[in-house]
């Protein structure tokens, strides 16, 4: 498969995609712009499509669609709109629009992904590289959008795990890789990432005797996504959570489980520095209730921080839907 179809979505055989193009309100999606970016780059700059139909509606071909995904891979880089508008449409490749004027010699900007987010994405989903766009450029409106069309299009589990995970890891290479220079898109894209979960998480769950399960970050650990994600799906199945989140101190996640009395304990911990087993041993072995009907918690220890660190009489689930799976279980029981 071509890199122009990869990006785009569209099928090889020609430069027009099935049913005569695409509609702005489709390009517009799968590039993460809003449709009306897409209008203004065509009517400011002449990156509009090549062949005009007759009507109001105008329809896109692969080759449009691959000049804009370059507008999109300059425009990430800082260059004004305008200097990226007159290099996307030098960079036509051969055969294309040969009445379209071409340079010489076109200055190009530092090397960037052709998917148009600077970021390597391999082939993952094409939301993840809308996303990631949306990300670079810092678009608040743009990213909300397209997180929550994901979670509805997929569902939680499978949006978290093959959309958003995949952009984030990616967002988090680059950083890594960049001399920490775009800490800022991480930032902001996980805060979206937050936020678009408790917009589709349902109404909290009533607790219920013996099914409720504690979610919360080990001592010393601040990320909490997935955790809050794991919340999200498990209320959307009717299971009450009490999520506690971040870098909760070992004397609060004592008293929250005494006080709580769960079914169920998840603990989280992204790095192996704040993984400790130890304390999933302790909380393992907690009892509460009357004298001979005492009972203890299923614990599970969830995140990368406990990979290669088996804890005696604890699981360790392997990823989101097994995690969900395993405390369904516990709960059912």
């Amino acid at each position: 498969m071509s890199e122009m179809t990869e990006s785009t979505g569209l099928q090889d055989g020609g430069d027009t995609p099935p049913g005569g193009g695409l509609t702005t309100g489709e390009v517009a999606r799968r590039l993460g712009v809003a449709p009306t970016t897409v209008r203004t780059w065509d009517r400011r700059y002449g990156l509009g499509p090549d062949a005009h139909t007759g009507g109001r509606h105008r329809r896109w071909t692969a080759a449009d669609v691959a000049r804009l995904e370059r507008m999109c891979a300059l425009t990430a880089t800082g260059l004004p709109p305008a200097e990226a508008a007159r290099l996307a449409r030098s960079e036509e490749p051969a055969g294309a629009a040969p009445d379209r004027p071409r340079a010489v010699t076109p200055r190009r900007p530092p090397a960037r992904s052709r998917a148009g987010s600077g970021l390597r994405l391999g082939d993952a989903r094409q939301e993840c590289k809308g996303i990631a766009r949306a990300a670079l450029r810092l678009d608040a409106a743009a990213l909300d959008r397209l997180l929550l069309d994901a979670i509805t299009e997929h569902g939680l589990v499978a949006a978290w795990t093959e959309v958003i995970v995949p952009t984030l890891q990616a967002v988090g290479r680059k950083w890594e890789t960049s001399g920490e220079k775009y800490v800022e898109v991480e930032h902001f894209l996980s805060w979206h990432v937050s936020g678009a979960l408790r917009r589709v998480a349902p109404d909290t769950v009533a607790d219920r005797p013996g099914a409720t399960t504690v979610l919360a970050c080990v001592p010393g650990e601040t990320h909490t996504l997935a955790l809050e994600v794991l919340s999200a799906a498990l209320t959307e199945r009717g299971i009450p959570v009490r999520m506690f989140g971040g870098a909760l101190p070992v004397e609060s996640l004592v008293a929250a489980v005494r006080r709580t009395g769960p079914a169920a304990v998840g603990l989280w911990a992204q790095s192996r520095t704040t993984a400790s087993g130890p304390l999933a041993q302790h909380v393992a072995g907690m009892e509460w209730g009357v004298r001979g009907a005492r009972r203890k918690p299923v614990v599970l220890t969830l995140g990368p921080g406990w990979a290669g660190r088996a804890v005696a009489g604890v699981a360790r689930p392997a990823g989101l839907a097994e995690a969900v799976t395993a405390l369904e279980s516990v709960v059912a029981r």
